[in-house]
């Protein structure tokens, strides 16, 4: 095709209206058997790269969820050094088993937490933030 054709091509092309476009490609998708889609840009994974990456929690929730009757003042003991509540609030933060003991706290420190409310005998977990 030459390049004056080309050029009478893209202004014929360029005054059509919507709706005229729209007719022009259903009419060319029959002739030639084939369908207009939109191309979609699919990244691929890098070489040597995990399908999916997993992301690590860096923060975490710290909430007892179980405070044995007969374990509940070493348990107490422990909510005040990592709360620095007073000994009543303690108490009842304990009695209220599950409750959440620290909002937010690094994975080192939830997980020293964890491991001393555990030796004093209740249940912790951990939900990643």
């Amino acid at each position: 095709m030459s390049k004056k054709k080309t050029e009478e091509l893209v202004d014929a092309l360029s005054e059509l209206t919507v709706l005229e476009m729209a007719e022009l490609k259903t009419l060319l998708e029959d002739k030639w058997g084939v369908k207009a889609a939109a191309p979609v840009a699919v990244a691929a994974p890098a070489a040597g790269a995990p399908a999916a990456a997993v992301v690590e929690s860096t923060d975490f929730q710290v909430t007892l969820t179980e405070a044995p009757a007969d374990k509940k003042i070493g348990i107490i003991k422990v909510v005040r050094e990592i709360t620095g509540l007073g000994l009543k609030e303690a108490k009842d933060l304990v009695e209220a088993a599950p409750k959440e003991l620290k909002p937010t706290a690094p994975k080192a420190e939830a997980e020293d937490i964890k491991k001393k409310i555990e030796t004093a005998g209740g249940k912790v977990t951990l939900k990643g933030l």
